[in-house]
This record gives C-alpha cells, sequence and structure tokens, in this order.
C-alpha cells in the first residue's frame, strides 16, 4: 500500500511540475472577401482566432482617424491554416457581415480585432488580450462627383510583401528561404499604406483637396470608373502591375486624362491576376518556369515589364523605369547621398511659385529620393540631361530633376541583356500624349508632404490643381 500512495504522489508531482496542461495560444486574424467596396455593398469577414469571441472596431483613416463602426460578442472559432495559404487562400468561412452604410466617405479603412480571456483552465490564469487588424476601401458611389482626382493604392505590392502563411514573391523573408510564384488575397495581408499613402492621402485632407479612392485591381476590374476623373494617383511603392490596369490606364491617357506617379519602381513587375482578382501570379526573375515562356507569345510573361521578351518598358507609361534608376540610402547605394532632387529647366510650370533656380536642390531634409528610384536613360545637351529615348521614354518628355541611383550588387543577375556596374538616377519629369503624366521617379516624395518641404508642398499642389481640371 505504501508504495502504491508514493508512486501516486510521484505521478501528482510530475503533473505539478512539468505535465500540466496549460492555455492555448490567443490570437486573432482576418481578411475580406473583396479590397474594395461601393456603399451598399457587404464586406464578408473571414475570422480565425482561440477566443470564445471577439470584437472589431473600424475606423476611416485621415487627418483625423473616425471610428465609424463597432461590433462586440462575435462568435470565434479556429480554422487550419492550409499548407498552400500563401498562394491559395486560407478558405476560412465568413464570420460575419457589414453592408456598407450610404453615409461611409470614400477612404481607407482599418479594422482593429480584439480578443481578450483569462489564461487557462487551472494554470496561467492571466487577463490575456490580443489584436488583429486587416483593411479594405470604400469608392465612391458616385465617381468623380466630389473630386476630379483617383488615388488607387498599391494593394498587388501589398500582396507581394506579405509572407503570411509562409511565403511571399520574395524569398528573403519565405520559409525556408524560398521564393513564391503566387500570392492570395485571401489571408491577412500586411499593409504598406502607412509608409507612404498615408502622408499624401492626410496632407490632401488638410489641405482640403478631396480625393477619392481605389485599389490597383479596381483599375483592372472597375475601369469604367476612370471615366469620370481627371487624374489619377500612384503614391509610394506602386511596383506590381497587370495587363489590363496597364492597359486601361494608358488607354485613360490616349484619350487625354492625366496620370501623377508620386511613386517609384511603378509598374516594374508584370502580374496576372487569378481567381477572379483574388490571388496574383508573378514568376519575375524565373520567367522561364512561367507556363507562358513554352508558348511563342511572350508579352503576357510575369516578369520584368522591361524585359526583351515583353518588349513593353515601364517608360512608355510613366516616362521613366527600374533599370535606369535603382536605389538610393538603401540596399547599400548612395547611403550618404543628397536624398534631393537637383532642378533642371526651372521656368517650367512645374516648379510656379517655388522659387527655385536651376541646380538648386530640394527635398533633402525628408529624404525625398529614397529607397527604390526610377530614371531614364540620359544624354547632356547644353548642359543639360536630356532623355536618349532608346528605352521607350516618350519623346514629350522633359527632364525637370535628377538624383543619382544605382543598382544593388547581383542586380543584374535578373536582367539580361543590360550592364552590370551602371549608375543611373531618380528623374522627375512629364511628358504629354493625349493626357499629360508627371513621374517623381521615387518611392519617398510623400515623405516630403509629411515633413512639410515647401517645394515639395508647392510642386504638389501645381500638379493637382492644374491636372486636376
Amino acid at each position: 500500500m505504501y508504495r502504491i500512495l508514493l508512486l501516486a504522489c510521484l505521478f501528482a508531482a510530475s503533473v505539478v511540475v512539468g505535465q500540466q496542461p496549460g492555455p492555448r495560444p490567443l490570437y486573432v486574424e482576418g481578411y475580406t472577401d473583396q479590397l474594395s467596396y461601393v456603399p451598399g455593398e457587404e464586406v464578408a469577414f473571414h475570422l480565425s482566432t482561440t477566443a470564445v469571441k471577439a470584437s472589431i472596431t473600424i475606423e476611416r483613416i485621415g487627418v483625423q482617424n473616425k471610428v465609424v463602426w463597432e461590433k462586440k460578442d462575435i462568435a470565434g472559432a479556429e480554422y487550419a491554416v492550409p499548407a498552400n495559404a500563401s498562394s491559395h487562400g486560407c478558405n476560412w468561412p465568413e464570420s460575419f457581415r457589414l453592408k456598407i452604410p450610404d453615409d461611409w466617405q470614400t477612404g481607407y479603412y482599418h479594422a482593429t480585432l480584439h480578443v481578450e480571456d483569462r489564461g487557462g483552465e487551472f494554470v496561467q490564469r492571466n487577463s490575456r488580450t490580443a489584436t488583429g487588424s486587416l483593411f479594405f476601401v470604400v469608392r465612391s458611389a458616385t465617381p468623380g462627383t466630389n473630386s476630379k482626382i483617383l488615388l488607387q493604392l498599391s494593394t498587388n505590392t501589398y500582396n507581394a510583401y506579405t509572407n503570411w502563411g509562409g511565403h511571399s514573391l520574395y524569398s528573403y523573408h519565405g520559409r525556408n528561404k524560398l521564393q513564391g510564384h503566387r500570392v492570395s488575397f485571401n489571408r491577412p495581408l500586411s499593409s504598406q499604406f502607412y509608409n507612404w499613402e498615408v502622408h499624401f492621402a492626410k496632407w490632401a485632407e488638410q489641405n482640403g483637396i478631396a480625393i477619392d479612392y481605389a485599389v490597383n485591381s479596381d483599375l483592372e476590374f472597375h475601369p469604367e470608373i476612370l471615366a469620370n476623373y481627371r487624374l489619377v494617383l500612384s503614391v509610394g511603392h506602386d511596383e506590381y502591375w497587370s495587363a489590363p490596369m496597364r492597359n486601361n490606364l494608358e488607354k485613360f491617357i490616349a484619350d487625354g486624362g492625366n496620370v501623377a506617379f508620386f511613386s517609384g519602381n511603378t509598374c516594374c513587375w508584370q502580374v496576372r491576376s487569378k481567381d477572379e482578382g483574388r490571388s496574383l501570379t508573378c514568376w519575375k526573375q524565373w520567367y522561364n518556369l512561367d507556363p507562358l515562356y513554352r508558348e511563342s507569345d511572350h508579352k503576357l510573361l510575369s516578369t520584368a515589364w522591361s524585359h526583351h521578351l515583353v518588349d513593353r518598358p515601364e517608360n512608355q507609361l510613366t516616362g521613366v523605369g527600374f533599370l535606369f534608376g535603382g536605389y538610393h540610402r538603401s540596399h547599400g547605394q548612395f547611403m550618404d547621398g543628397p536624398a534631393s532632387f537637383e532642378v533642371h529647366r526651372e521656368d517650367h510650370w512645374i516648379f510656379e511659385g517655388t522659387k527655385l533656380q536651376r541646380g538648386e536642390r530640394f527635398g533633402g531634409k525628408d529624404t525625398i529620393v529614397g529607397y527604390e528610384c526610377d530614371g531614364c536613360e540620359l544624354k547632356i545637351e547644353n548642359g543639360l540631361p536630356e532623355p536618349t529615348f532608346r528605352d521607350g521614354t516618350p519623346k514629350s518628355f522633359t527632364v525637370l530633376g535628377t538624383c543619382p541611383a544605382r543598382w544593388a550588387t547581383g542586380d543584374s543577375v535578373w536582367y539580361e541583356k543590360f550592364p552590370k556596374d551602371r549608375v543611373g538616377n531618380a528623374v522627375m519629369g512629364v511628358y504629354t500624349r493625349g493626357g499629360t503624366v508627371f513621374t517623381a521617379g521615387t518611392t519617398d516624395w510623400a515623405h516630403g508632404l509629411r515633413g512639410g518641404d515647401p517645394a515639395v508642398t508647392q510642386i504638389t499642389k501645381n500638379i493637382l490643381e492644374r491636372l486636376s481640371k
């Protein structure tokens, strides 16, 4: 009997010190069934959580973030993450729906997910909380009525960099350092809105400039909205474009519409939409693995737009491209560079009201030339830079500002038929071909608006006022 009691005590002690079951991890994550909606449409939310209940708070992001909707006691349930969630989505069931009220403004909407519990049933009885987030965009129910300016957010780029589920279109943060070639929107996404676009949006709102919102894929799946606007904006890091997106915007320009690319690395990679726009395919540097490579027509290869097999450099749309740009204060390139533009042709309307003179620089305090930059092949004539026009840059393109930029070591491996040791430029300029197109040639232009740089502010106002008419 004594031996039995001793064994029982030892067993009980072992449970206490190492084998007592603890609480589950607490988390909440989710996504919506679309990226953008108009008032009257329903948003389907797909959530997964270890909590019994969840709550959600939705805010419109602006100069003053405004809470527009809250819901508590959403039934919680945990769902498995499929092995191919990165590429084909989570396939979680719908948790609840929300009909967008008629009075919701066009804009970027941030949803905060919140859960809490009391910890474990027998041990670790702590008050625990966890939060997650997701986003969606509300488009105007009456496009062009309150504004002739459309800001289309770089949501394809958000998805390309999201490694949730294990993979993105990059290897540096992928599981086992593997690069994916397909990414799904049906998973929790990492937003890049707060890196660039938010600064532009808040500046516009502060200055009484009304803008309507959309997302990249709206250029592909809702191109009819373009006819209601005079000016379309790209801000920040707008790297991944499908052929229908580009075709529709180029038609908009040919028909007299205007575009301002306050962005860099713009339209660098061609993607193909799948699943009615809920996923993207891009083989990037591994273009020879793209199933379309075996076909005779390579125009839709999901690789660099500037690749010789695609033969449609982004310069033809934006005026500039990454092949003649590169990095500035990033990737080890020009880490002590000026991060500012040198002014050329100071009498151009772009510079009206700035008092800038030829050879002066602007934007350095806020490092407006930074991260990834686009340029064009240049030559010097009469002491001023001119395009050579050999790279697809439109014949009417005028160079207004430059700053040195350079590829990182090894970049040329992914670009056939291109030099390995070329120094290029971020190039700011403008051209007219039907409509007028401005390009900043840098991802970080909006940082000058955030910092209140007077030249950046005045130039941006000049562009918006002139091209939105």
